[in-house]
């Protein structure tokens, strides 16, 4: 699908998304309902008409990537946490936290996007790094501390 940060690849297996990725070849079979609504929300999360995507979500890791995902997942709209704050939170170390959030395989759906260093802005594992990390945070309102 095309999206402002350019074209994305949702992945269904199971009856779950389980990655989004940009870039990618279109599909060469007509997308099931799942992928659909997938596309729907997203798109509407991009037109500023959803905050909360409501999808069967599957991320295939160990325990501690699934902890940390989920730790993402509840990070509100609009909103940040830093990486240490989820680290205190599930008894690991920031660094840790930090690669486990540049592994999550739901980009957006699950908002990587919304964690920080404790000095602010940091990396971002989508396609445009930190520019794609800058436009996500600012359509959520929550770009403020960048001006």
């Amino acid at each position: 699908m095309d999206s402002p940060l350019g074209v994305l690849r949702i992945v269904e297996a199971d009856g779950a998304i389980v990655r989004l990725d940009w870039g990618g070849a279109p599909g060469v079979s007509a997308p099931g309902a799942l992928l659909r609504e997938a596309e729907r929300q997203v798109a509407a999360y991009f037109d500023g008409m959803l905050e909360v995507f409501d999808l069967p979500l599957r991320v295939r890791g160990s325990d501690f990537q699934e902890a940390v995902c989920a730790a993402i997942w509840a990070i509100p709209f609009g909103h940040t946490r830093s990486y240490g704050e989820i680290a205190a939170d599930l008894g690991a170390t920031a660094q840790a936290v930090g690669q486990a959030c540049g592994g999550n395989p739901i980009p957006i759906i699950i908002p990587c996007h919304r964690v920080m260093g404790a000095r602010g802005l940091t990396g971002f594992s989508g396609a445009g790094g930190v520019e794609s990390k800058v436009w996500l945070l600012r359509h959520e309102g929550a770009g403020g501390f960048l001006i």
